[in-house]
């Protein structure tokens, strides 16, 4: 039972890098991309019945995370509480971004609130590829299961490092990089005219990013934790992550040139989706890994020491099925309701 509850943690978490990812990445290339107040209000158009759902992603991946590893909460919401709140304020200050810009018809204002929502937007890829760095990395869990992390200390991997180190910048830049290029494949796929050539522009540019930054990590990931692994050593199957992930690369280069945007988007999500639960399944059974390890212990958090009591995971399940099932049709209803291209007239203000 608790590993099929580290499955559905991980598949919800996999579910908001996914639908939010490309949100973000609107918001990422959003000055890039809009050269005219009304060329940004179209590629804010793009996610504006969407963006606001796809976030509840995360607000039910760290509830069901309470719920089925309540140490793993309690260990992470402590620790890493000083980049948490910086996360909220980013969230906030991208939403407020999204929702305040056509509230007042004035060029300063838009142009306030649009810097507000691509500043943060970029902000939040990196502290989250920053923080999946510190889960691969590991933290100084004490034997109660808890740690603090400064924002930095060295910026070398050494037991005590903080959030930000070169490691979990290189993630960072992963993130950023690769949810560039997921947004650019979706404002693509939703648009036409200037802001679509502009995308694919950007989408075929960022590529170079995410693959050298992937290369990086993988050689950064070898050689600071190179049980990182041994999973797939001991379980050959597992490789089929990293190869449907390096399908998904390949699907992008091919697709972006040959601007097949639907499939070039699609390649993203399956890139995005097989290098998360290929990097689960190398963490597997350990949910956040301890950095320093008195002699002959190991305070890691695992699915087994973490999880919740088994009848109430057991409970747990039926209702998280409901609620799937509540969850997928709404997003069905929503994504057709909204398929389709987008535009923007001159007497639209919102989206």
């Amino acid at each position: 039972m608790e590993i099929l509850w580290f499955i559905i943690v991980s598949f919800m978490l996999a579910m908001y890098v996914i639908l939010d990812g490309f949100d973000i990445g609107v918001g990422i290339i959003h000055r890039l991309i809009g050269k005219t107040e009304s060329e940004r209000a179209l590629s804010i158009r793009t996610i504006g019945p969407v963006w606001d759902g796809n976030e509840v992603w995360l607000l039910a991946a760290g509830g069901t995370l309470y719920f089925a590893f309540p140490k793993l909460y309690a260990s992470s919401f402590s620790g890493f509480y000083l980049p948490l709140t910086i996360v909220l304020w980013l969230l906030i200050m991208r939403a407020l971004g999204i929702e305040f810009r056509h509230q007042i018809n004035n060029s300063r204002w838009k142009s306030f609130w649009d810097t507000s929502f691509s500043i943060s937007s970029i902000l939040l890829a990196i502290f989250f590829g920053a923080a999946l760095g510190n889960v691969i990395r590991g933290v100084p869990l004490n034997q109660e299961g808890y740690f603090f992390l400064p924002m930095w200390t060295t910026f070398t991997i050494v037991p005590e490092a903080g959030v930000l180190d070169w490691f979990t910048i290189i993630m960072g830049l992963v993130a950023f990089f690769t949810l560039m290029s997921h947004g650019a494949n979706y404002i693509a796929m939703k648009t036409v005219s200037d802001i679509q050539l502009r995308a694919r522009s950007i989408a075929k540019k960022s590529l170079w990013g995410v693959l050298i930054t992937s290369v990086a990590a993988i050689v950064a990931i070898s050689s600071i934790r190179p049980d990182f692994w041994n999973n797939y050593l001991e379980s050959p199957l597992g490789f089929i992550f990293p190869i449907i992930g390096a399908s998904g690369m390949i699907g992008m280069l091919i697709f972006v040139n040959r601007r097949k945007d639907i499939k070039a988007f699609i390649s993203s999500t399956i890139f995005i989706g097989a290098m998360l639960a290929g990097t689960a399944f190398s963490l597997f059974p350990k949910l956040l890994t301890a950095s320093t390890n008195p002699p002959h212990a190991d305070y890691s958090i695992t699915v087994y020491n973490a999880a919740a009591h088994e009848y109430g995971l057991m409970v747990g399940i039926v209702w998280w099925i409901l609620g799937m099932i509540l969850v997928a049709g709404y997003f069905i209803y929503l994504y057709r309701s909204f398929r389709g291209k987008i535009s923007l007239s001159a007497e639209e203000n919102g989206y």
